[in-house]
């Protein structure tokens, strides 16, 4: 008598499996999605989502927000415990061994990691220090509390990617440049735009040369000072408020376990029977034709237009 069938969901975990351990899909590679599952080997999207579920099981996928599901980067040796976060970025493995072996160069590097990979709400005074293997109190010494931590790693951050000394001498080119730079530290770090505050601006220093680009390179056009910061800020806060999604969506996945793609197909269904009313004929098409939120190109859309209005301003302004 012949063994059961593999199911279907189990060839296509293979399938995938094997182009990840191939390297056909390398680290960071965009897996296919539910739907594009759906569309390849035609299944159902609940065999899609289980495909994808497994595979995040086996830690060969993991979620970036905003982009999708992506090929894992491979786990290296087994090791315990953990070494510290500082010791991590100066090529050790050990811990300091005493408080005196601690710097606010290392808090902030520790805190920006604890923030990087579980986001703002894991960082807190006593879990860096933790990571740093000293006692919570002696952080005291160098950080006044954790706002102050907080604003030393915004600015710690912002000055990784600092902008040219010159603008170029377009004032398009100059602007996008400095939006674009702004939009990759905030996808970096997913944590730093809901950090970052417009109406209580922290005093983030390497943030200062990012405001001086964008006065000087609106201004050059006649711009008045006191309108070209408001257009700093209204580009700011559009970056901004694209960006605060990362985070966001982070939090969501870690309470629902379900990345933003599986949490839309469990919606689906009641969706459809929403649209199947006849109410929103245009939703309805949209829904058909199928829709793949991107958020870096949602960011380039709206940056292209933003700055299409600005330049009317300028032209007739």
């Amino acid at each position: 008598m012949g063994g059961e069938a593999v199911p279907r969901y189990s060839r296509i975990v293979g399938e995938l499996r094997r182009r990840i351990e191939t390297g056909e899909l390398a680290p960071g590679d965009r897996v296919p999605s539910t739907r594009e599952i759906t569309r390849q080997w035609g299944v159902a999207m609940a065999t899609a989502t289980k495909v994808l579920t497994e595979l995040r099981r086996e830690g060969m996928v993991r979620v970036v927000p905003g982009v999708g599901t992506v090929v894992a980067a491979p786990a290296g040796p087994a090791r315990a415990p953990r070494p510290a976060v500082a010791g991590r970025q100066g090529g050790r493995a050990d811990a300091p061994s005493a408080p005196s072996a601690l710097t606010l160069g290392r808090i902030v590097t520790a805190a920006v990691a604890v923030a990087d990979a579980e986001g703002l709400a894991a960082v807190s005074m006593r879990r860096v220090a933790a990571e740093l293997g000293v006692a919570t109190m002696s952080l005291y010494r160098h950080v006044t509390d954790k706002d102050d931590l907080l604003t030393r790693m915004m600015d710690t951050v912002v000055a990784e990617d600092p902008l040219p000394a010159e603008p170029p001498e377009d004032w398009r080119a100059a602007i996008e440049l400095a939006c674009r730079r702004l939009w990759d530290q905030f996808r970096r770090h997913p944590w730093l735009a809901p950090a970052l505050s417009v109406t209580r601006p922290q005093m983030v220093i390497s943030a200062l040369p990012y405001s001086e680009w964008m006065l000087s390179v609106l201004h050059s056009r006649g711009v008045d000072l006191h309108t070209a910061f408001t257009a700093h800020l209204m580009l700011l806060n559009y970056a901004r408020g694209i960006a605060v999604n990362l985070e966001s969506e982070r939090e969501a996945e870690a309470y629902s376990g379900l990345d933003s793609e599986q949490w839309m197909d469990a919606q689906e269904p009641e969706f459809l029977e929403i649209l199947a009313t006849g109410r929103f004929p245009a939703l309805s098409r949209l829904a058909t034709a199928g829709y793949d939120l991107d958020l870096d190109a949602l960011f380039e859309f709206g940056l292209r237009r933003l700055l299409d209005g600005l330049a009317v301003f300028l032209d007739h302004g």
